[in-house]
């Protein structure tokens, strides 16, 4: 089930979530809206190695904007800060962001109960268009969970994302094949 607005309030006040800064304007029907932050991340290499970690250039957005180029990936981030404690966060495009032919997420659109940091954007887009810091860029909507959660995101010994920061975060894949997790896997190539 998905909160509402009211539903997105009661839970704010109880503390189990948690949305830095909280603006009440940016509340919808059945949402949160959230905006653009000023940094972007940009491979530097055009083949990634998903076993290793791969270099990235930061890209401050200016007060004039940044024109995104189609065919390549940009990590951007969420001005807010969110927590949930109780609830699965799902984070989706605004419609006025499709119509302007921007992807805000490949694949990674739900979060998981227990995560608290800043979201990362796995920016794409159609054709050329021009992104403004403090755009809106996305919507948070909250699902109820059924029964209790063993292990919170924060608490999950595989968990990659865990250090709190304003910046995107690129890709940490390479820490599974450093974990015991890739030594143990039935067939890994080696």
């Amino acid at each position: 089930m998905i909160l509402s607005d009211k539903e997105i309030l009661k839970e704010i006040t109880r503390g189990t979530i948690v949305i830095r800064p909280f603006r009440k304007e940016c509340l919808g029907s059945n949402s949160y809206d959230v905006h653009l932050g000023r940094t972007l991340l940009v491979y530097r290499t055009r083949v990634l190695d998903a076993r290793y970690p791969n270099p990235v250039e930061t890209i401050t957005i200016p007060d004039e904007g940044y024109v995104l180029q189609p065919g390549k990936l940009y990590l951007g981030v969420t001005e807010e800060y969110t927590e949930t404690h109780k609830h699965v966060p799902f984070l989706e495009g605004k419609s006025s962001i499709g119509r302007l032919g921007i992807f805000i997420h490949a694949t990674a659109g739900k979060g998981d109960v227990g995560f608290c940091n800043h979201w990362t954007l796995e920016i794409f887009c159609v054709q050329p268009v021009r992104i403004y810091a403090g755009m809106p860029i996305g919507q948070l909507i909250f699902f109820e969970v059924k029964g209790e959660v063993q292990t919170p995101y924060t608490q999950k010994p595989s968990a990659k994302y865990t250090d709190v920061s304003p910046l995107p975060q690129p890709s940490r894949l390479w820490k599974w094949f450093q974990s015991s997790a890739w030594s143990t896997c039935p067939d890994d190539g080696r």
